[in-house]
């Protein structure tokens, strides 16, 4: 099975470097946590990976396995297997979301079935994630609270079983039950050989899920890694003494 490396990536934003040096492995079925205060480069360093316009890495490699895809466009890397769930989910008004799931597979996995070959296949799914009917046919995003962004977003994860998800505040501003899905989705595909990269700021995190390895950013480079306990003992101290 592929791991993902991350080699000595740096990343500027306009004229402002902002990402310096970093470096992390993940390996199929592993949860890494990437935790730092606010404005320590969490989401930029993301936004660096997956190739966010305003953003262009400056130097270091992203390898799966020996294959270097640093350079490859947003699309194709979702297409060796990487997702990304951001911070702030943008909405699609007018599409819907099962039309917009035919059209992303499609082009993901190169399938030839109709549009209602697709729908069934795809309530299928939904039945079985617990996801409601109408769900699917309600914008992407648009009209969605904080809960049923992140249930969607955690859906469209179960939905392509990606090799590697980087998941971008997923436990920001969600209710209990939406987390509850959250959690159980990443634990199911964790089984199933998915790697996680889960950037957050707030250490009890780790009440719902035990990590693999934690990795803490301050100025925009990873400043200590370690196992579960590091994340317990920011939870506890806070950033200041890292």
């Amino acid at each position: 099975m592929t791991t993902l490396h991350i080699k000595n990536l740096s990343v500027r934003s306009g004229e402002k470097d902002i990402i310096s040096d970093v470096s992390f492995s993940v390996n199929p079925g592993e949860v890494h946590v990437l935790l730092g205060p606010n404005g320590s480069g969490k989401s930029s360093l993301v936004n660096g990976i997956f190739g966010h316009p305003k953003y262009q890495i400056t130097g270091g490699n992203i390898f799966l396995d020996d294959e270097d895809v640093t350079f490859l466009s947003t699309d194709k890397k979702a297409k060796k297997g990487m997702f990304l769930s951001l911070q702030h989910l943008p909405e699609i008004d007018g599409v819907a979301l099962s039309n917009f799931l035919f059209r992303a597979y499609r082009e993901m996995t190169g399938s030839e079935m109709t549009i209602l070959e697709f729908h069934k296949f795809l309530s299928e799914k939904a039945s079985e994630y617990g996801l409601p009917a109408d769900f699917l046919k309600r914008n992407v995003n648009a009209g969605l609270s904080g809960g049923e962004k992140k249930q969607n977003e955690a859906f469209q994860l179960a939905f392509f079983e990606p090799k590697f998800a980087f998941l971008d505040e997923i436990d920001s501003g969600v209710d209990v039950d939406a987390m509850e899905k959250v959690w159980g989705t990443i634990e199911k595909l964790r089984k199933n050989g998915t790697g996680f990269v889960l950037i957050t700021h707030y250490g009890k995190l780790l009440e719902k899920i035990t990590p693999d390895r934690v990795h803490v950013m301050k100025g925009g480079s990873i400043v200590q890694s370690g196992g579960s306990e590091l994340a317990k003992e920011i939870s506890e101290k806070g950033f200041k003494e890292i």
